[in-house]
């Protein structure tokens, strides 16, 4: 085995020399094992190290087994510790009640029987090892998954940029050269008409070129910050879409870190999506303020709703929809919340908060804005 893979095991008794037998009898284990006379002793080996299973005599002097268990389960650490009591004594079924209260996975009587000890002891270490490599796997995979919004996000800003410095340019030329044609062509009224015809349709395509290059990325995000950003990008959605939106900003925002402004303004992006595409409703409000420490976006609609299940369960179990899965991936990288409150016929709200000592980049003296209300009817 693997030192990396060995687990700690915490054996806690009065007596130095049951200790030793306890050590004899595990040492077969290959794990960690660690001695505590005494229960502060043990509170402090668990401050210290990643315990797996605990091995706890229940008669001893200062503070008991049940004590020591107590003070184990009211840390928020260790709540899901094993701890096996071990008593010389034979326990009332009360006495069994009071221990399995306090957290107990199992009881061992004296005289010990030595496989049936290891056997225990073994089943908890060997639990608590495949729910640490789980634990492993699981924060490799938020990794990856950053990694993979990451680029998609630099990709998106490559691409908008190619739309709006290449392909835009390459359109703006076409027209210029099309109207040169045009005032050239003089009193050829079928060739100038065409031509005309042709400059519209370039004008057409160089404002979809700009406008898909910005919803892909807008300039504004990077250059002023997510206020402006949000602003320009609810006026342009509301004239798309014929959704009168009300944004509240907090006066006291300023600046956050790139990656918070940039996740937060794909959450409202996906969220008036599908406000227009799956709510029916007619209007939709957005409020970004800090509180109690947080930043907290909660955009809402006065649709149609959710369904039930998935708004009560806090959407666990349901099938979602790619978008908020990656509005709730998105905010998981920034250690935050995601919130889902619906009522069928009254509506959806779409709530996210981040800590702020993550989110604030600089500081908001230099960037404050005036608070302000945008409403695009």
């Amino acid at each position: 085995m693997k030192a990396k893979d060995k687990v700690n095991i915490l054996m806690v008794d009065d007596q130095p020399g049951k200790l030793l037998s306890y050590e004899v009898i595990l040492g077969g284990l290959g794990e960690n094992l660690i001695k505590a006379t005494s229960g502060r002793e043990a509170f402090e080996h668990l401050l210290k190290s990643d315990i797996a299973v605990v091995l706890m005599d229940v008669s001893m002097p200062e503070l008991d087994g049940f004590e020591v268990a107590d003070m184990i389960r009211q840390h928020p650490r260790f709540q899901q510790t094993a701890i096996i009591f071990i008593s010389a004594v034979h326990l009332t079924e009360l006495d069994l009640l009071k221990g399995y209260e306090r957290g107990a996975v199992d009881y061992i009587s004296v005289p010990i029987v030595p496989e049936v000890l290891r056997a225990k002891v073994s089943v908890f270490a060997e639990l608590h090892r495949k729910t640490r490599q789980l634990e492993a796997a699981e924060e490799g995979l938020r990794r990856l998954s950053g990694r993979l919004m990451q680029t998609q996000d630099e990709e998106r800003r490559r691409i908008a940029r190619e739309l709006h410095d290449s392909l835009g340019q390459y359109l703006a030329a076409a027209k210029m050269t099309v109207d040169h044609l045009q005032a050239a062509l003089g009193n050829d009224l079928a060739a100038s008409k065409s031509l005309a015809d042709a400059a519209e349709q370039l004008e057409t395509a160089i404002v979809e070129t700009r406008t898909l290059s910005y919803l892909l990325h807008p300039p504004l995000l990077d250059e002023i910050g997510l206020t402006s950003a949000l602003a320009w990008y609810v006026e342009g959605f509301a004239k798309r879409s014929g959704i009168a939106v009300n944004v509240r900003i907090s006066p006291t925002f300023g600046r956050l870190a790139p990656e918070v402004e940039t996740a937060l303004f794909r959450v409202v992006q996906e969220c008036l999506s599908n406000v227009h595409r799956h709510s029916g409703s007619s209007c939709a409000s957005i409020e970004l303020v800090r509180v109690s420490g947080e930043l907290r976006l909660e955009v809402r609609d006065q649709g149609k709703g959710m369904p039930h299940a998935l708004s009560v369960n806090g959407f666990k179990g349901a099938k979602l929809g790619v978008g908020i899965q990656g509005i709730h991936e998105r905010v998981r990288q920034l250690q935050g919340q995601m919130e889902i409150r619906s009522e069928q016929g009254k509506g959806t709200a779409m709530i996210v908060t981040v800590p702020d000592t993550l989110a604030t980049a600089m500081s908001t003296s230099d960037t404050r804005q005036k608070a302000h209300t945008v409403r695009s009817d």
